[in-house]
């Protein structure tokens, strides 16, 4: 008899199932969901989301959080055009915003990895000062695109399909490549599953933290130029909305672990569909936008929640575990003594006489 070979699943199956529960049970809800026009804004959506989530799960694979992207992509969108109206072309102005961009992440990584600053903290200042950057820049005023040829970044199509899509489907395919075919995608997985054996076995942690954070700041970039190339102005405010909450959110539902070390790219891209599907459909069903944000809440909970269950049994066999405490239970219970049961009489030992006072005993 041959051996049966056991079938495994992707890892990123079940998110999948969910993503198509949801689109089906939408679609039900309200037939404009599943109209062209809708989905067109959906991928869209989805799109700026997805790049903030591909720059995010390379942070969260080393264990950190990068907290500065949504700040990054307002400042990101803001100099884009303010290049622009200083009369150079959108590819030029589009290529330089992405390189301050992606200094503002490099810069994260060195307050993380040299100075030694918790990545909560670093990355939270550093969206502090970015952010008021793109604020004191404009004053406050949005800066509109003086080349009208920057809207095919955000609105072209490429064989019907939009650019943003097209851009996000080549960064994901490269990332993916990147983190399982090359050496350095190697380190990010082992210095995020354990730093110190990391360290022990020669994986540089300072090149693998600047590359990790770089990359959080240049896909932050990609990000905003999208949403400035779709509104052909550069706002300020860009991303002070639930941008950052999403990026984590579309990552942690994809599988990317919080603790490190756990995550792929594929799971990522479908957890930024499916935030994307459900912001859109709560959109479209007419529901408060105050709810939002409790139900992006709730789904981080709940994969944050399996994640750390996972993480807690791994290795561990349920059946054995549940055996193992039956039978404690069962081995506590007969060594106490019964309820209804007398207490036996202490053995008999000698015991002294107390000395009476002002004689002997």
């Amino acid at each position: 008899m041959s051996a049966r070979r056991k079938v495994r699943l992707p890892e990123e199956t079940g998110i999948f199932a969910v993503l198509v529960v949801v689109a089906m049970g939408m679609a039900l809800l309200s037939p404009t969901f599943g109209t062209f026009s809708n989905t067109l804004v959906l991928l869209l959506n989805g799109a700026v989301i997805g790049f903030l989530a591909i720059g995010q799960t390379f942070v969260l694979l080393t264990g950190g959080i990068d907290l500065s992207t949504a700040a990054n992509m307002a400042l990101s969108g803001v100099l884009g055009t303010l290049f622009m109206s200083w009369g150079l072309p959108w590819e030029a102005a589009v290529a330089l915003a992405l390189c301050i961009a992606l200094t503002c992440g490099i810069a994260n990584g060195l307050l993380v990895r040299y100075v030694g600053l918790p990545a909560f903290i670093a990355t939270f200042g550093v969206q502090g000062v970015v952010a008021s950057l793109a604020q004191v820049i404009t004053k406050g005023v949005s800066i509109t695109a003086a080349d009208e040829r920057f809207v095919w970044f955000g609105r072209g199509k490429i064989a019907s399909v939009p650019v943003p899509v097209v851009l996000l489907l080549v960064a994901a395919l490269i990332a993916a490549a990147a983190l399982k075919w090359t050496r350095l995608g190697v380190h990010i997985y082992a210095f995020g599953g354990n730093p110190r054996a990391a360290r022990l076995a020669g994986v540089n942690t300072a090149r693998t933290t600047l590359f990790v954070y770089g990359v959080s700041g240049f896909c932050a970039g990609i990000g905003g130029l999208i949403t400035a190339s779709r509104l052909m102005v550069g706002f300020p405010y860009v991303g002070s909305g639930n941008e950052l909450f999403y990026s984590i959110a579309a990552a942690v539902v994809g599988g990317v672990s919080l603790f490190g070390g756990v995550g792929t790219i594929l799971g990522t891209i479908i957890g930024a569909v499916l935030i994307a599907t459900v912001s859109n459909g709560m959109n479209v069903l007419n529901i408060s936008s105050y709810w939002q944000p409790m139900v992006i809440g709730a789904i981080i909970l709940g994969a944050v929640s399996a994640d750390t269950y996972r993480r807690t049994m791994a290795g561990r066999n349920l059946w054995g575990l549940f055996i193992a405490g039956f039978r404690h239970g069962r081995a506590e219970g007969a060594e106490a003594p019964p309820p209804d049961a007398t207490p036996r009489p202490a053995p008999d030992r000698e015991v002294s006489a107390p000395e009476r006072p002002g004689g002997s005993a």
